[in-house]
């Protein structure tokens, strides 16, 4: 049998790296106290976001950055924690940073880095995350506790190839960082407008990020069986609270949004969840899209005929 217990960390992530740092920390602590082997932190959590949290990387303070990323490394040993960290990596000369999650062991050591793959922007790269960040070009599989792993990257949601391929990979349980939160007033009115006042109510959450991503992790555990952490920045206005996904598509837990929390989960890969699509899924994946037995008849080929 293989359990693991994950702690999903929310908090206003902003542009103070100590001050992200005590959170970080501090929530490192209470998962511990709380039997968690994982805490998992939201997108940016120690540098905080460009574009959101600060303008840009000019000046930033990278020293100041590599000294916390070293305690939390420290910490995360002392505790004997696995932790997803949420932050920026450092690239050369005039190369932009990635958007990464540190993904450190128990014993304090990192073992692997995520990129997002899948920064949001223009082609030109003017806009969004591609106005602050090179993307990726790897996955990142890591096991804990007996458990296959995987992470991802906010606006990687959009883009399901991800999470089939690393079902491919046999990932059972995917640690998936937000950042949809430090909203302006000016720009929570653009996106109601553009969702169309009459229908913000209608909708579970009255913004894209709050209507569309916590659909897409019911959609994506449920269509690959896999469990789903999902952290996010508490810092107002934050479209939805970190939450998890249990492998058959059944939301287990959720923290309200805009207050900083950690929500302890249980992932067991033993448990008898419902799968509808386990006898066909590895032949969707392999390019076969159908069940059961085709057969030859003239009636199935006459497809413009009663």
């Amino acid at each position: 049998m293989a359990r693991l217990t994950v702690a999903t960390c929310q908090f206003p992530v902003d542009a103070d790296i100590a001050r992200n740092s005590r959170y970080v920390r501090r929530q490192m602590r209470y998962a511990r106290e709380r039997g968690a082997d994982v805490a998992h932190f939201p997108e940016a959590a120690l540098s905080g976001y460009a574009g959101a949290d600060f303008p840009s990387y000019d000046g930033f303070d990278w020293e100041s950055l590599e000294r916390h990323t070293r305690r939390v490394l420290e910490l995360a040993g002392h505790f004997g924690l696995w932790v997803v960290l949420g932050s920026t990596h450092r690239l050369t000369g005039d190369h932009k940073p990635h958007n990464s999650l540190y993904i450190i062991d128990a014993t304090g050591a990192i073992v692997d880095r995520y990129d997002k793959r899948f920064c949001a922007g223009d082609p030109e790269e003017r806009t969004g995350d591609l106005a602050h960040y090179t993307p990726g070009d790897h996955a990142s599989v890591f096991t804990v506790n007996g458990i296959r792993c995987g992470a991802l990257i906010c606006h990687d949601y959009r883009y399901p190839e991800l999470y089939r391929d690393y079902k491919r990979h046999g990932v059972q349980l995917v640690f998936h960082s937000y950042h949809a939160a430090h909203m302006t007033a000016a720009k929570l009115a653009e996106i109601h407008a553009a969702i169309g006042e009459d229908l913000v109510p209608r909708g579970p959450g009255g913004t894209y990020p709050g209507i569309t991503m916590p659909a897409t992790m019911t959609a994506a555990a449920a269509a690959n069986h896999v469990w789903i952490s999902c952290p996010n920045s508490s810092a107002r206005e934050s479209c939805w609270g970190a939450f998890f996904v249990r492998a058959d598509g059944v939301t287990t837990g959720r923290l309200p949004r805009n207050r900083t929390g950690v929500l302890i989960s249980t992932v067991d890969t033993d448990a008898d969840l419902y799968d509808s699509t386990v006898h066909w899924r590895d032949r969707a994946m392999a390019g076969v899209l159908h069940s059961g037995t085709l057969v030859r008849d003239p009636r199935s080929d006459q497809r413009t005929r009663l």
